[in-house]
């Protein structure tokens, strides 16, 4: 048997089950110490230090989310996890939004319990850590104040194994705040799995999240593996998500309440113990209302919302990814960095930036390739022309900020259309968009 190494408490009138749950912990190294009541673990959590809670989610004298929430209150670096009935997601969900760390189902599986338990426990590792960042040297740049809020939520959800569910347009960084909550949480050194589900044609979904068992159809000659199982102890990143057709929303769904996935010709489900980010650009409340989105899904990855800014919103930020960005080109092309020059920088700071900092990104990009000079001018960015500029004109008195962006996605769409002579499939690709968000974006822009 393990020395202790570790301090759990264990909240349940069942002594079956605490006796369980202590045998379980006490081989993994962590001592127990258990409560039968509420008031029984607040007295525990006032004489003592845990390195993690698990509390049943019905007691004599109350709830496991009035727990959770004394938790949150008293001691917020105290992962806790709840123990709710088979089935019973929204108390589960529910007490995910008051704090939880993670939730277990009875009849506790022991595999799932041994997980859990490790990924809580890594969690007080990586709060030792002196100045814990993103192992990859990944950051969200910027100093303006919704910036700087963003970053303390990222360091907060990393704590978490909550469903979150990244809003925003395109080229804001979706992607890349899922990989930071990733890299700055107990799963860091696991995979991290960004899948785009509006790149994979429908009738690959399945085959391609849950993998296939060789002879499951024609042209299975082997057994492969599924992205859930790729990401396995890590993170799977569900980007552009509103793409997933119905039939494939119902699996999802099940996958993720479950925790389990059938590959297609499999007999028996296959345990997964994976953190489900998800994000898109499109509106999924509006969706869920119009049916084309399963509203039992929505709520369950809609644990957490976070929304990313828009560059229109930060733009105080734009220096500072100018001067990163361009430094980053220079190092790829072995050069000295290029600047700006006033009419260039002028011009950057009143563009509205319709495509965000993946925007910026490409046009800075463009610049430097052209660029003969030490410095970029206005002329060199070829900014688009009929976009409006960033001005006080935007929350003014009358002004519809939806309107707005629809016109200016109408133009820039109808400009990429010409550009390749109106073949959808190539002007998807240059949009950076896929076939089917594409066709979306027309109907609702109603562009023939």
């Amino acid at each position: 048997m393990k020395q202790a190494q570790y301090h759990a408490l264990i909240v349940d009138d069942e002594p079956d089950i605490r006796e369980l749950l202590e045998l379980t912990l006490t081989r993994m190294g962590v001592a127990c110490e258990g409560a039968e009541t509420l008031e029984e673990a607040r007295d525990h959590l006032n004489r003592s230090d845990f390195n993690l809670c698990l509390a049943d989610m019905r007691l004599p004298d109350g709830s496991g989310i009035e727990l959770v929430r004394h938790i949150q209150q008293h001691r917020p670096e105290l992962p806790v996890a709840v123990i709710t009935a088979h089935g019973n997601m929204s108390l589960a969900i529910e007490a995910l939004k008051a704090g939880a760390f993670d939730f277990v189902n009875k009849p506790v599986e022991l595999a799932t319990l041994r997980e859990l338990v490790s990924t809580a426990l890594k969690m007080g590792r990586r709060d030792e850590a002196p100045n814990p960042t993103s192992p990859s040297g990944r950051q969200l740049l910027g100093e303006s104040e919704v910036i700087r809020t963003i970053r303390a939520t990222i360091n907060k959800l990393a704590r978490s194994q909550a469903p979150i569910y990244i809003s925003g347009e395109s080229g804001t960084g979706k992607e890349l705040i899922a990989r930071l909550i990733h890299e700055n949480g107990p799963r860091a050194d696991k995979p991290f799995v960004p899948v785009n589900c509006g790149a994979i044609p429908a009738d690959l979904m399945e085959s391609e999240l849950f993998g296939y068992c060789k002879g499951s159809f024609t042209g299975a000659t082997h057994d492969k593996p599924g992205l859930f199982q790729a990401a396995q102890g890590g993170t799977l990143f569900l980007d552009e998500l509103a793409d997933l057709p119905l039939a494939m929303q119902v699996k999802l769904l099940r996958a993720i309440q479950e925790k389990a996935i059938r590959p297609l010709g499999a007999q028996k489900e296959v345990h997964i113990d994976v953190r489900i980010l998800s994000a898109t650009h499109q509106d999924l409340a509006t969706l869920v209302r119009e049916g084309r989105f399963r509203e039992d899904l929505f709520y369950r990855i809609n644990v957490i919302q976070l929304q990313a800014p828009t560059l229109r919103e930060r733009p105080e930020d734009i220096p500072i990814l100018v001067e990163h960005i361009l430094e980053r080109l220079a190092g790829e092309l072995g050069v000295e960095p290029l600047q700006l020059d006033d009419s260039a920088r002028e011009a950057l700071g009143s563009y509205a930036f319709p495509g965000n900092v993946r925007e910026l990104e490409n046009i800075l990009e463009r610049a430097v390739t052209l660029c003969e000079q030490a410095t970029i001018g206005e002329e060199l960015l070829q900014l688009p022309e009929g976009v409006p500029v960033a001005s006080s004109e935007v929350g003014g008195g009358d002004f519809e900020l939806e309107s707005y962006l629809m016109e200016i996605e109408r133009k820039i769409i109808l400009n990429a259309l010409e550009e390749t002579r109106f073949n959808k499939t190539a002007a998807a690709k240059r949009l950076g968009l896929s076939f089917r968000s594409l066709r979306y974006r027309l109907k609702k822009l109603d562009i023939e």
